[in-house]
């Protein structure tokens, strides 16, 4: 089985988890999330790969980390990503790209992000649930972090944390390439 199709499996079944745990219906899941019911089904058959965007919104309608969705290792006492194992969750074809590294469900959704924007790229976020937070640290370049409307210039070897119940976004206004380590926290799902 391809890394491809053990990730669809494993997103299948963990939305199907998830969705019966929380007991949403199909329909409740596709409102709280803004995600049609119809795309729900196909991801739970395994009939289609959602884009980033949407495997958030499901994450995020559910009180889960994307990890969780994706993961095919659960409830195991300790468990250790190898580099080649992180999932490449965004790219662009300038070669910028951003990597989930690994997650956990401890008190809510805990995330850990390895990020890369070349010069002049960018990804927009939308708001994460209330009272949810992300912590970065650029360790190379100059990122420029977006919250709301108001832009903040973080250089190398600077952490920031943020609301990130507002929407975000994470830009490289510079000629170096910017490399990030990001963590974001949701609160669970009440």
């Amino acid at each position: 089985m391809s890394d491809l199709d053990q990730l669809t499996q494993s997103l299948a079944r963990n939305l199907k988890r998830w969705r019966g745990e929380r007991g949403f219906t199909l329909d409740a899941l596709a409102t709280r999330a803004g995600v049609s019911r119809g795309m729900i089904i196909q991801i739970e058959q395994a009939r289609t790969n959602p884009s980033v965007g949407i495997t958030v919104k499901l994450a995020d309608a559910l009180g889960v980390s994307i990890s969780t969705l994706l993961d095919h290792e659960q409830d195991v006492p300790v468990r250790l990503v190898a580099a080649e194992q992180a999932v490449r969750m965004w790219s662009t074809g300038a070669g910028s790209h951003a990597s989930l590294l690994v997650g956990t469900e401890s008190r809510g959704p805990l995330e850990l992000w390895a990020w890369h924007l070349t010069p002049g790229d960018a990804h927009s976020s939308d708001p994460h649930p209330p009272g949810s937070t992300e912590l970065l640290r650029v360790t190379a370049g100059e990122l420029t972090l977006v919250v709301g409307a108001i832009s903040h210039a973080v250089p190398a070897g600077t952490s920031a944390t943020f609301r990130a119940d507002a929407p975000h976004a994470y830009r490289n206004d510079g000629t170096t390439a910017v490399e990030m380590t990001m963590a974001v926290s949701i609160p669970p799902v009440r």
